[in-house]
């Protein structure tokens, strides 16, 4: 019997930049104050939960929210730039709305979830890319922390990537599920495959942001 091994996903506190609903990306954006009070918050919501190792993106958002959960823990958290957000090139910076007047026709390509479109300027990865760069870091936590618990601390996209990867949900179909900052996202795999436990959790939080495009 293959033993069960479990993640827990924690998307980044709040930003300015998510409230004002403008593209991140790999752009490094500091928790606001809301931000912090939620990962305090979520680091309490797990006290009570084992947890046998920290991953978190090197980007501060998320490296901040991983530092708040691990300090009471006494674990450190391990800098993993696979769990960074993806990379959106030229629309980084602006917000949905720009993105969309700025650039349309990209901007279409984007919001219809085109595997492999990319984004005007530099940097930018399609979602194809994305997704295979998120998910084969994921596979390789699973080989190498079987029966153990994990927590990983990252972005948006990455967690929209998990989930459709467990669901067996493809890349292109509208999102219907959450991706609320600082919510408990529980996904575990054993013989039988991957599986959700838990999506969406924000019991511990005084409301939380989702302003991702579905």
């Amino acid at each position: 019997m293959t033993a069960r091994t479990r993640f827990c996903l924690v998307r980044h506190g709040e930003t300015t930049w998510n409230v004002d609903r403008r593209i991140q990306g790999q752009v490094d954006i500091p928790l606001n104050d809301t931000g912090l009070a939620q990962a305090q918050a979520t680091a309490q919501a797990l006290l009570g939960e084992r947890i046998d190792t920290i991953y978190g993106s090197d980007l501060g958002r998320a490296w901040v929210t991983a530092g708040r959960i691990a300090v009471p823990r006494g674990l450190p958290v391990m800098p993993e730039p696979a769990l960074r957000e993806r990379h959106y090139g030229g629309f980084q910076r602006l917000t949905y709305a720009e993105a969309r007047s700025q650039h349309p026709e990209a901007f279409a390509r984007f919001e219809a979830r085109e595997p492999g479109a990319g984004f005007p300027g530099r940097g930018g990865e399609s979602l194809e890319t994305f997704d295979a760069r998120v998910w084969a870091f994921v596979e390789s936590l699973r080989r190498r922390h079987t029966g153990q618990t994990v927590l990983l601390v990252t972005h948006g996209g990455v967690l929209d990537i998990v989930a459709r990867r467990v669901r067996g949900l493809g890349l292109v179909c509208a999102r219907d599920f959450d991706i609320a900052n600082c919510a408990l996202n529980w996904v575990s795999h054993d013989e039988s495959g991957w599986r959700v436990e838990r999506w969406g959790d924000v019991s511990h939080l005084d409301g939380a942001l989702d302003e991702l495009p579905v």
